[in-house]
């Protein structure tokens, strides 16, 4: 981005009043503002404290596809970046945004680093974060890959399911949670056994509210329905708390064609050749004529 005319005058002009200031947005939409200024600015609707102890390493950028990183490091507060909610995955993948800032006239600022956190982590009452500039998303392999399952998500674009159709979820209180990652209700009437296996857990109220884990297992369970998951969620879920619960998807065209009625927007290739195709020989009976495999 270039730099804005008001600052580079200020700067060329031999004593500056600058400083560094930071804004951290979360995936849920909450926003962190902190500067190494020793007084407090606020611009972009984002106030930027100054006792938030944040600081950052030297920034790299580069030309071409090279990526861009830095590393900040601060201390963990209870008014800005808490242990519990970087235990909880809250800041993961959050977007970052740095800028030169006259102090005496914040107007006059340069955004000079966009981009995202990466790895985090947290030690002795502190934290530091790798920040991971636009670029490093052209370093993910793309393109499709050819398998009899399908290759999209229930409910993204290339599947086309709305997720959200009745039948196909469940809005219900926790009854009995036991290990962060076994949940026992006296019945989910209306939902046949299995139904949710592989599906998706989301927390609507509670501590842990906006997480989610994926759903190992759905069943009955010594009279009780039971859903496991795949791993416990990085924050408290008690008794009470509202979660939803997202009917499972195995990737299988039957499933897609009976369960979902999806089956034209299908992304898998069922009638790819199997392991088989590989070790076939020639022989006289049966010989492959190329009919119809069904």
């Amino acid at each position: 981005m270039a730099m804005n005319t008001d600052l580079a005058a200020h700067l060329a002009g031999g004593l500056t009043t600058v400083c560094r200031a930071w804004a951290i947005t979360r995936k849920d939409g909450r926003a962190f503002g902190f500067t190494d200024h020793d007084m407090p600015l606020e611009f972009d609707g984002i106030t930027f404290k100054a006792d938030s102890g944040l600081s950052a390493v030297a920034l790299q950028q580069g030309t071409g596809l090279a990526v861009d990183n830095t590393e900040a490091i601060g201390a963990l507060s209870d008014a800005a970046v808490t242990e519990a909610d970087i235990e909880a995955g809250r800041f993961d993948g959050a977007e970052v945004r740095a800028w030169l800032v006259n102090w005496a006239d914040p107007d006059a600022r340069w955004l000079q680093f966009r981009g995202s956190i990466g790895e985090l982590r947290r030690a002795g009452g502190a934290f530091r974060a790798e920040l991971r500039g636009l670029t490093e998303a052209l370093n993910r392999p793309l393109g499709r890959v050819f398998q009899k399952p399908c290759t999209a998500v229930l409910g993204d674009g290339a599947c086309g399911f709305d997720a959200n159709t009745p039948g196909y979820n469940a809005d219900i209180a926790v009854a009995v949670i036991e290990g962060a990652r076994v949940l026992r209700w006296p019945s989910l009437p209306g939902f046949a056994e299995g139904w949710f296996t592989r599906g998706r857990l989301s927390v609507e109220t509670g501590p842990a509210a906006g997480l989610w884990r994926a759903i190992k297992l759905d069943r009955l369970h010594d009279g009780e329905r039971e859903v496991q998951l795949w791993e416990p969620l990085r924050a408290p879920l008690r008794a009470g708390d509202m979660v939803r619960l997202q009917a499972g998807c195995d990737k299988r065209a039957e499933t897609c064609r009976l369960k979902f009625d999806n089956f034209l927007n299908f992304q898998g290739f069922p009638d790819i050749p199997g392991e088989d195709w590989l070790v076939a020989y020639p022989r006289q009976a049966n010989p492959n004529s190329g009919g119809s495999l069904r």
